[in-house]
């Protein structure tokens, strides 16, 4: 029996085997706030629905995004290191040049600070 022939039958028996003891096994207390619709785990009040949010963390979520999507870019020079010789180098080197300047302009501009409402609250 080859490995991917034992894996296609082998991952398949061991989810189900762990769905099965998932269910026999975990607790189940349903009641009726756990049944309920809700949004963003609070219950929606009249006219609180609709309310100002902060868009940094989007800021910094499209940032992440940005650099983790650098290691995607990265992952097919580091698999052929060898054979790109001194030109791929150099052009590796020219990308992380430019996704530095971008996170030190980014930084310049104060993009990754999140302004927390705890500092309010602070007892002097």
């Amino acid at each position: 029996m080859t490995s991917q022939i034992f894996f296609f039958i082998f991952v398949p028996i061991l989810a189900i085997v762990l769905l099965l003891l998932n269910i026999i096994l975990a607790p189940h207390n349903p009641y009726e706030e756990k049944n309920s619709a809700f949004e963003c785990g609070f219950h929606s009040f009249l006219g609180q629905n609709r309310s100002e949010f902060s868009i940094s963390f989007f800021i910094f979520a499209l940032l992440f995004l940005l650099f983790d999507l650098e290691i995607l870019l990265v992952y097919p020079y580091i698999v052929s290191a060898y054979v790109n010789d001194i030109f791929g180098l150099i052009v590796m080197m020219m990308f992380f040049l430019i996704l530095t300047l971008g996170f030190a302009f980014e930084l310049g501009k104060n993009a990754l600070t999140i302004d927390s409402r705890q500092a309010y609250y602070v007892k002097k």
